[in-house]
């Protein structure tokens, strides 16, 4: 329920601060007086775009706050699933700065503009004109014959069975399609594994044929390099072996006089032993390396053969190569499951078709069992509203697939006269109709809803007499189940409110505020007596008024 709604420099609001309570609160006014205006407002916090326009003063923020009360509404799962505090008393704000920029609130945890939408969506359901359009909508039609027949198990149970088909069926759509274009690179795919292979690839193997065809082709250079080197260190004149013996025998005479002898002797003996072994390594190296034609012959024949495979699969190197050879060992695995994984699918998806024939089919059954209640039921309330030939029938037809709702297709279809056959709801009824029928199948929702607050602007519009008394009744009667708002010129309507605001226009020499006031007992009899006889308020009219309100309460 809302409790309070709190407005700050939108339009021509300046600054108001209204509360509210349960049952049915009426709003009157002159026209343009701003009533618009407030359900502009309050459209802010549940969602509605808007930007600098709505503001009144351009060098302030707007400002729009509604506390609701719902403890009675099962909103906590809302609250968990969206990580944000429960209260009770909860209060949605939404904020418009002067740059733009809009900001959205749920006890003062900002939230995006679209959950803002979803948790008000719950809380209230403002009709206006427009929404007279959605009596041509297959999902509220079925929403209103399931808000009788009392599906939503079944529905939720049927839903849940359709989006597991409807996810099923993607996959096997998406599988097929590649299965058939997969299935023409099969071969294609084969060739390409056999050859790689055939190439016996092996990781590390293009860095050895690389450094093998190096010293191959340097072999030469490479041999001479080290014989020079050999020739060094044991060569008969001046070799480095001979004349470090020269070394040794010259320190060994000294060694006995001298303190760092014995020390520089050791050393040097060192390096000997060490130098000794190097040559002898050099040496056997330098025998080693031998130019060898073939083999350079071989490794480049082999290097040829890599690189060309390389470049043909647009790869950097072997171990791409390679993890590309694997990639085409899942692809053709892949290709020969993908059959198994379509006979699986084939398999879940005629499960769930059975579900979806089952469920369907009971769905259809509990909404059949309603029709002939509830059109008898609308058909009664729109006599007392003025239509005594009204004729409302509900087509329940079978379409040709499943939708998320069943496999239901919903017609309303509606006639005024006895002479006119029913057809089409939108197509026959005029506005003032349609206003009438939305007011009969919200006031029968009512009963079978759990929303907290419904707000309807003008939805008498086009009405008087006793028929305008007829709706006051069935607004007030719709205020026994739940808050309900009503925007009204009519005074049959405005005596049944239990509370009544009046919304005016405050005009100085340079401004023009909208302001709404909770009216007293007399000064409701005053309004009242003003929607009776206009501007010009006569005793009849405030004696009238006071019969109405009187009646109204009795």
């Amino acid at each position: 329920m809302l409790a309070k709604l709190f407005v700050q420099n939108y339009a021509l609001i300046k600054g108001l601060d209204v509360e509210l309570d349960n049952g049915l609160t009426i709003i009157t006014g002159e026209t343009g007086a701003g009533k618009s205006i407030l359900l502009g407002a309050l459209s802010l916090i549940l969602g509605s775009r808007a930007d600098t326009s709505v503001l009144l003063n351009k060098k302030e923020k707007c400002i729009v706050e509604g506390t609701f009360k719902i403890d009675e509404y099962d909103l906590e799962d809302f609250f968990m699933v969206n990580d944000l505090d429960y209260e009770p008393v909860t209060m949605l704000r939404r904020e418009i700065n002067p740059a733009g920029k809009s900001r959205a609130f749920i006890n003062d945890t900002p939230v995006t503009i679209n959950l803002l939408k979803e948790l008000g969506d719950n809380l209230i359901d403002i009709h206006s004109q427009h929404q007279n359009l959605m009596l041509n909508d297959n999902s509220f039609q079925l929403n209103v014959i399931d808000s009788f027949a009392g599906t939503i198990k079944l529905k939720n149970e049927y839903w849940l069975v359709y989006h597991n088909y409807r996810k099923l069926n993607k996959e096997y759509n998406e599988i097929k399609e590649k299965a058939v274009k997969n299935k023409a690179d099969l071969e294609y795919y084969e060739f390409q594994l056999n050859q790689l292979e055939d190439a016996k690839l092996n990781k590390g193997e293009q860095e050895e044929l690389e450094k093998e065809q190096e010293l191959l082709e340097h072999a030469g250079e490479i041999k001479q390099a080290l014989m020079n080197s050999s020739s060094l260190f044991s060569s008969e004149d001046a070799s480095i072996l001979s004349l470090l013996k020269d070394v040794r025998n010259n320190l060994n005479k000294i060694k006995s006089f001298l303190a760092d002898g014995d020390n520089l002797l050791l050393r040097v003996d060192t390096s000997y032993i060490e130098l000794t072994d190097l040559a002898g390594e050099i040496e056997k190296l330098a025998s080693r390396i031998d130019a060898d034609p073939r083999r350079l012959f071989q490794v480049n024949e082999r290097l040829d053969f890599l690189y060309s495979m390389i470049q043909k699969h647009r790869v950097k190197d072997l171990n791409e190569l390679i993890a590309k050879k694997e990639e085409i060992k899942n692809n053709i695995k892949a290709i020969v499951t993908s059959d198994d994984r379509l006979e699986e699918l084939e398999a879940l998806l005629s499960l769930e078709m059975q579900s979806l024939n089952t469920l369907s089919s009971a769905l259809s059954e509990k909404r059949q069992t309603v029709l002939n209640d509830l059109e008898g039921k609308i058909t009664e309330l729109l006599k007392q509203l003025g239509m005594p030939n009204a004729r409302f029938i509900i087509s329940l037809s079978r379409l040709k697939d499943f939708t998320p709702a069943g496999i239901d297709n919903a017609d309303f279809l509606f006639s005024a006269n006895k002479q006119v056959a029913p057809e089409n709801l939108s197509r026959i009824a005029s506005g003032g109709e349609l206003s009438r029928v939305m007011l009969t199948l919200k006031s029968l929702l009512t009963k079978s809803i759990n929303l907290p607050t419904i707000i309807f602007d003008e939805i008498d519009a086009g009405v008087s007499g006793e028929v305008a008394d007829k709706v006051g009744q069935i607004l007030s009667a719709m205020g026994g189940y739940m808050q309900v708002v009503n925007i009204t010129h009519l005074p049959q309507v405005a005596s049944r409110g239990k509370r009544h605001y009046h919304v005016y226009k405050d005009e100085t020499d340079d401004s023009t505020i909208t302001r709404v006031k909770l009216l007293s007992a007399d000064e409701r009899i005053v309004e009242v007596a003003r929607l009776l006889s206009g501007s010009q308020i006569t005793e009849t009219a405030l004696k009238n008024a006071k019969d109405l309100i009187r009646s109204a309460r009795n």
